[in-house]
Formats: C-alpha cells, sequence, structure tokens
C-alpha cells in the first residue's frame, strides 16, 4: 500500500514537472513564514516556539500545499527528540474539473478531486492518505474543502483502512480600514480503535488561526502582514489515549505572526 500512495504522488509530481516545461502550468502560488509562542503543550515540553514555511499553489490540474514547521522547546528537551524537530506535510490535489476542462459541479460542491497528503518528521510519523476531496461553495467563505482520506501509517502507531475526515476553510471578516482573517483545518481520524496494530487511538485536531491584517492597517500591503493566535485543540494528541496518569487532550493559544511573500 505505501507503493501506492508514493506512485501516486510521484505521477503528480512528474505531471507538475512536465506541465512546468510545457509552459502554462503555475496559475497562482503563496509562500509564507511564520512564528508562534505557546504554553501548555502536551506530550511534548509546555514551552515551545515554531517557525513554520508554508508554500500553496493553484496549476493547471489542480493545487498544491505544503508546510515544514521547525520547533524549538525553549530550552527543554524532548524524551525522544531533543530539544528542537521538525514536521511537515505534502499536500497535492488533483481536480476532475480541470483534468476534463469542464465544470464538476453539483449543489453545494463546485470541483471533484483526487486528494493525496505524505506525512514526514523525525520519529515515528511517516504516513501516507489518498482519497476524495471536494471544493464547496459556502456562502461567506473565500474558500472551504472537504476531504477525505484512507490512511496507511509506517510504524506500529496504526492499521490500514482508517479514514481521516479534513475540512479546510478560509474566512475573512472587514474590521474598519483592514480586515480578519479567520482560517484553519481539522483532521479528525475515525474508527482506530478497532483497526489499530498498536495503541493508536481515533483523535481529532482542530486547528484554526484568527489574524488581523496589521500590513493593510498599516499601508504596508494587504495579505502581506498578519498578527493574531493560533488555537490548537488536539484530543488523543498523537493517537494516545488521554489518561488521568498521562494527559494527552491539548488545548493550547499561541501568538502569531505571519508574513506572506
Amino acid at each position: 500500500m505505501k507503493r501506492m500512495y508514493t506512485s501516486l504522488m510521484l505521477a503528480g509530481s512528474m505531471l507538475v514537472g512536465g506541465q512546468a516545461l510545457a509552459g502554462d502550468l503555475l496559475q497562482w502560488q503563496n509562500n509564507s513564514l511564520s512564528y508562534l509562542y505557546g504554553k501548555d503543550f502536551k506530550v511534548n515540553p509546555a514551552i515551545q516556539q515554531t517557525v513554520t514555511f508554508e508554500h500553496a499553489d493553484g496549476w493547471k490540474y489542480g493545487d498544491n500545499f505544503f508546510f515544514v514547521d521547525k520547533i524549538f522547546y525553549n530550552g527543554d528537551k524532548d524524551f525522544n527528540n531533543g530539544p528542537n524537530t521538525y514536521y511537515g506535510e505534502f499536500q497535492p490535489r488533483i481536480s476532475l474539473g480541470k483534468v476534463l476542462d469542464q465544470k464538476v459541479e453539483f449543489g453545494p460542491i463546485k470541483d471533484v478531486l483526487l486528494a493525496m497528503t505524505y506525512e514526514f518528521g523525525e520519529g515515528d510519523t511517516e504516513s501516507y492518505l489518498v482519497g476524495p476531496g471536494f471544493d464547496l461553495a459556502i456562502p461567506g467563505f473565500d474558500y472551504f474543502q472537504l476531504n477525505f482520506y484512507q490512511r496507511h501509517t509506517e510504524g506500529s502507531r496504526a492499521g490500514d483502512n482508517v479514514w481521516q475526515v479534513t475540512p479546510v476553510w478560509s474566512y475573512t471578516i472587514p474590521v474598519g480600514d483592514s480586515s480578519i482573517l479567520i482560517d484553519g483545518y481539522m483532521d479528525w481520524v475515525m474508527d482506530n480503535d478497532s483497526n489499530s496494530k498498536g495503541d493508536y487511538h481515533a483523535n481529532l485536531h482542530f486547528n484554526p488561526q484568527v489574524k488581523y491584517d496589521l500590513g493593510k492597517a498599516l499601508n504596508l500591503g494587504a495579505k502581506q502582514l498578519y498578527v493574531g493566535v493560533e488555537y490548537d485543540y488536539w484530543k488523543n494528541k498523537y493517537g494516545i489515549e488521554d489518561s488521568q496518569g498521562f494527559k494527552t487532550d491539548q488545548s493550547v493559544t499561541s501568538f502569531l505572526v505571519k508574513v506572506h511573500f
């Protein structure tokens, strides 16, 4: 199964490369750097500082999202990874509407896609996900995606045939001469208790950001400099069941600065 997921992602990457040579690949792209500071994390050291690079783009046959976190434990050491670690994801999606060169719309659905994710980092983190994705037209939202994945996780953390539901959204609220952007995602891994090879349990990770467009307010340019907070709720973090002896239900609000370029 690992080969199937790897082959799909390699095929997508090769298609991207081939179309780039054709000259009409990229339709839009956005890059950003973020800094976060938060306290009261679970499992890992309680105080964390994170620097995140993100890339998003739309191209002739779909879209891509990539991020990598570099996480510092404020002088403390994690049991497995020492004073710092990293984690990232690559999320390519292939659009049925773009491949067919016609609209694929019905009801609130404005496109159907093949969604994939590769999760990587230090320790036992490598996972491959694939399934159907949907772009939804929901009034007021800048965008709203709903992706359904079948997970294949390397190591002893989970079994096959486990499903994850991931909505992704963005919503902008005008405020005076600027705006507040509310965006984020939720990963809901379901039914792991019955499909697990080890002790990996069903879990829910809710991760929105609430950001003020400071760049627009200071006339430095809209959608370039944000300040705000990120909320991180994770029930059964890393699939570790919460208990009185070891708390894994995480609820953290982090200070956030984000620059787009």
